[in-house]
């Protein structure tokens, strides 16, 4: 019976070598898997060639580098390097499940890479597998590629792998993807109502000014002559008018606001004066204010929690608090515990955390029990971002009618004015 030499995988992602009796490559694949191994490269003995393990080895590393050029040319050619966070959060969810089902790590990234279908998502994790099975870390393959896995993910399942319980925390940290995910997409379909009606304001108004109103002020002209018009609608020919005349001035204003705001963004000084103003704005403030605070609360206590140190994780919640106010705060914390101090205090000077939070902080922190109270802190406040998105939309839908109503009625009391002056001249004289 033929004897086969293989290069496989064991159930730890050790490589091992060794013989194996067969009849065919396949049947000694089938006893490989049976026997708990992961083959990589079987071939009959006597036809790996004169250098023997050189030989032997070489298809392994021309598969590994096939399937990484592969992934590569597809990533180029569709120009995405980023992926869904919905898709991020199934990986991590799956992920987890299978480790915590006693399967390998890097037999779970083959599994998971075979029925993914997002093309970006199949070449990251086989990338991941390469990476794996090549003697990298599960943290070290993560960190090549930071446009799909952050910070927080990579030092999370750092501390994991040391931990020893890297299932535990892709558990973790598919739940605060699956939180996160719904506090976002709460406050997104809220803003989705306000939006649209500002649109169609726009568009109403835009019509009536640009197509109603001069034929209107042509009538006026021809049926009323030289005599006075009212003031609501000299006002509003005036401004359509002004529209008529200067409508690429108003675009090139909108565009240029626009530019400006977006510039604002990228400079430090700008970036800290809209997020403040973002806090201060009625209605929409209050969920800014309440969805930083629990983002805040779950990103470090998840961090803690999963066994990176503080320090670290205050790096990481800064760095993904979304808002440069909260993040100053976190590093006034940041260099207060580098300094042995309480994280209390700069919390309270920044004046951006309610006291509620800092008195539930300063409890965990006295209690040895920071990590728990930063959870219920997240889970308290997604309840409130509930609270104050249900109270944004009712608030919001009379005052988008009230504004509807006044530049519509305004628009149409300024045109049936001289209206009811025409017809009341065409009365008296008949």
């Amino acid at each position: 019976m033929p004897r086969f030499q293989y290069i496989a995988l064991d159930s730890r992602g050790q490589e091992s070598t060794g013989l194996v009796e067969a009849n065919s490559p396949n049947e000694a694949i089938g006893q490989l898997r049976q026997a708990g191994y992961f083959p990589t490269s079987v071939l009959e003995e006597g036809k790996a060639g004169p250098d023997g393990k050189a030989a032997r080895k070489k298809p392994a590393k021309i598969a590994r580098t096939a399937k990484t050029s592969v992934a590569r040319k597809e990533i180029t050619v569709f120009q995405r390097k980023t992926v869904k966070p919905k898709l991020l959060m199934i990986f991590t969810r799956q992920l987890a499940t299978l480790i915590d089902s006693g399967l390998p790590l890097l037999r779970g990234l083959n599994v998971l890479a075979k029925q993914e279908r997002d093309k970006v998502m199949k070449n990251t994790v086989n990338n991941l597998a390469d990476s794996v099975q090549g003697g990298s870390t599960f943290s070290d393959a993560l960190a090549v590629h930071p446009r799909i896995f952050n910070d927080l993910y990579v030092n999370m399942v750092k501390a994991g792998e040391v931990g020893g319980v890297l299932e535990v925390v892709l558990t973790r940290l598919a739940e605060f993807q699956e939180k996160a995910s719904k506090i976002k997409n709460k406050v997104a379909a809220a803003m989705v109502y306000p939006i649209i009606v500002m649109v169609m304001a726009i568009g109403i108004l835009s019509f009536l000014l640009v197509f109603i109103v001069p034929k209107f002020e042509q009538i006026f002209h021809d049926m009323l002559g030289d005599k006075p018009l009212p003031g609501i609608t000299i006002f509003v020919i005036s401004i359509s008018r002004f529209v008529q005349q200067h409508w690429l001035v108003l675009l090139g204003g909108i565009i240029a606001a626009v530019a400006a705001y977006n510039f604002a963004k990228r400079t430090r000084g700008g970036r800290s004066t809209i997020d403040r103003v973002k806090l201060r704005v009625p209605l929409f403030g209050d969920v800014i204010r309440k969805t930083a605070i629990s983002r805040f609360a779950r990103t470090l206590g998840t961090l803690v929690t999963s066994g990176v140190p503080i320090l670290q994780a205050l790096n990481i919640t800064r760095a993904t608090s979304g808002n440069t106010v909260i993040s100053s705060a976190i590093a006034q914390v940041h260099d207060a515990v580098k300094e042995g101090e309480s994280i209390v205090q700069p919390l309270e000077a920044s004046g951006a955390f309610p006291p509620m939070v800092i008195s539930m902080i300063d409890v965990g922190e006295e209690t040895g029990q920071l990590p728990e109270m930063l959870l219920k802190v997240a889970d308290v406040y997604d309840d409130e971002v509930d609270n104050a998105v249900a109270a944004m939309t009712a608030a919001l839908e009379p005052i988008m009618i009230v504004f509807l109503a006044l530049v519509v009625g305004t628009i149409v009391i300024a045109l049936f004015m001289p209206l009811i002056s025409i017809i009341t001249g065409l009365q008296q004289q008949t």
